[in-house]
């Protein structure tokens, strides 16, 4: 070797020492996120359900790190969600708004950014958008949703290798966690990764591992006082003129919505008993089974969430690693008799955010700054030494979680939207705007498509959240809050227009926005009067009565 070639090799050895010990530098990032795991089944959250113990683990990552108690997705469906924390954007920007999505692999930024950035990526668990994460170094995810039991995978491991698909055996917590610890093992060690593991559990149907089906078994799970009397909950648009639509909008716990309740899901063992019971005894039993099986999947991802980090303690990483536990939205857990999400309701609109980071995170903090999912990836990329591309609408709140004062130009509201209108749970389409201490709903109830799908009526509701924290009293039509009304509509269209969020294209909706953003209660009265006359039904084609209706939209709603 002449004197020419070896500085040149030296030279390259040099820099390739350097670049590795630039990424020694930068932390690994495991991003943990749930299925539908509300914040308040969470311990450490509080709530009705914390004296249960229902996630020690997360408690403990909780006390070693921060908690933030004021995270919201701007659409609370899985699908729309999962895209903004990939993309920072909102649903109505990245083209997410239902669960039919798709994402190309150039439009998977965060991955790609992650990756200009020197981190080895990885996906494991669900993934649930239309197109395959093919801007990930290494992915194993669930085909569709997944199943709990016997799941079956799509695997590469390599973006220069073709995909795999089969089953595997086992529990898919289980399974999602084993798969992600394997990973770890075999990783590129000379770069710091970011691994994503998505748990499918606790999306229903509730299907818990076997040793966790006396868990429970012996206690009453506490019951949310809106499930028995709403108060002044919702508004015509949620409940009708003088409450004639209850039976057909919102899923229920027990039997109150004809359409959809958590009771038509019982199996065959319970199903008999169920149907014998009546009035109030029927939802106690449907709450009961509803909560328990919920809470005994969120224990299977507890346990296994303590698996990846006993792992990494093991190896001496978990120090060096920002772990990050979310959920991709919240969960109605029989609040205001409601199952699912979408609603922008609290329990819903709230995502669980712990972060813990002990080289720059204090322990056993926590902060209440409004933060959305559009926030995530830049977040994650800020630690990385990625500076936030323009084509993001979210902001990194870095420095927030390392204890600095939120920046004087923070947001003072986060949007939110659900487009959805009246499919699979009976959600009316909304959008509206969350504050420190308010939040305003306008429910347009109209498809953004002439799809023959019926309009609902529309209508506002006004919660003071720092007075009324469980939403029971709609203050919309209150005299009191005037000025606070008209402030924060103009709030709202402001935030709409920097969020770059319009009607232009839907002229129906358009329309409807117009006409009811101020008044409009009559003409809401009659299209409450005339869905009671002739019932809302999800199908064209479906002219039979309400229990024929109530048939044919569960058998669809299976796919989902």
């Amino acid at each position: 070797m002449n004197m020419k070639s070896g500085l040149i090799t030296t030279l390259i050895l040099g820099l390739s020492l350097a670049t590795i010990a630039q990424s020694a530098k930068k932390p690994n990032i495991l991003f943990i996120m749930s299925d539908d795991h509300a914040a308040h089944a969470i311990g450490a959250y509080g709530g009705r359900l914390a004296k249960l113990n229902p996630t020690p683990t997360l408690d403990k990552l909780a006390a070693e790190g921060m908690l933030l108690e004021n995270t919201f997705c701007n659409n609370a469906v899985c699908t729309p969600s999962r895209v903004s924390i990939l993309t920072g954007q909102y649903s109505h920007v990245n083209g997410a708004k239902n669960l039919g999505a798709k994402l190309p692999e150039e439009n998977q930024y965060l991955a790609l950014e992650m990756r200009r950035a020197g981190y080895q990526t990885a996906v494991v668990g669900k993934w649930h958008i239309g197109t395959q994460p093919k801007a990930f170094d290494y992915y194993k995810v669930f085909h569709s949703q997944g199943k709990y039991h016997n799941p079956e995978f799509l695997e590469c491991k390599s973006p220069e290798l073709k995909e795999s698909k089969f089953t595997e055996e086992g529990f898919s917590s289980d399974l999602v966690a084993k798969s992600s610890i394997e990973w770890l093992k075999n990783r590129d060690k000379t770069k710091p990764f970011l691994l994503l593991n998505h748990f499918k559990a606790p999306h229903g149907p509730f299907e818990p591992a076997e040793r966790y089906h006396e868990l429970y078994a012996d206690l009453e799970i506490p019951e949310p006082a809106s499930l028995w009397d709403n108060q002044k909950n919702g508004s015509i648009a949620t409940r009708g003129f003088k409450n004639e639509l209850l039976d057909q909008i919102g899923s229920s716990v027990g039997d109150r919505n004809t359409f959809r309740s958590h009771g038509g899901k019982i199996k065959k063992a319970e199903r008999e008993h169920y149907r014998q019971l009546t009035g109030k005894d029927k939802t106690k039993f449907a709450y009961q089974h509803y909560l328990k099986n919920y809470l005994r999947c969120v224990r299977g991802v507890d346990d296994n969430i303590k698996k990846l980090l006993d792992y990494l303690k093991q190896e001496g990483e978990l120090d060096n690693t920002i772990v990050i536990y979310t959920a991709d939205q919240g969960m109605m857990l029989g609040e205001h008799d409601y199952i699912d999400k979408r609603w922008m309701y609290e329990e819903s609109l709230r995502m669980p955010f712990i972060i813990r980071y002990p080289k720059a995170i204090k322990a056993g903090t926590r902060s209440d700054a409004l933060i959305s999912n559009v926030d995530f990836a830049p977040m994650l990329m800020d630690y990385a030494g990625v500076k936030t591309p323009s084509y993001m609408q979210g902001r990194s709140f870095r420095s927030i979680i390392e204890g600095e004062q939120e920046p004087a130009d923070w947001r003072q509201a986060t949007y939110y939207r659900y487009w959805m209108h009246m499919r699979h749970h009976y959600n009316p389409a909304h959008f509206g705007l969350r504050t420190k201490q308010y939040k305003l709903i306008f429910f347009y109830g109209t498809s953004e498509k002439d799809d023959g799908t019926k309009q609902t009526p529309p209508g506002w509701e006004l919660y003071d959240i720092q007075a009324d924290p469980m939403e029971m009293n709609n203050l919309y039509d209150n005299p009191e809050y005037k000025a606070v009304l008209e402030k924060l509509k103009l709030q709202l269209t402001d935030l709409r227009k920097e969020v770059k969020d319009s009607d232009a294209d839907y002229p129906q909706i358009e329309k409807v926005v117009e006409n009811f953003w101020v008044g409009g209660e009559a003409a809401a009265i009659e299209i409450s009067n005339q869905l009671k006359e002739v019932p809302f039904v999800k199908s064209k084609k479906d002219k039979a009565d309400k229990k024929g209706a109530a048939r044919q939209v569960n058998k669809e709603a299976k796919v989902f």
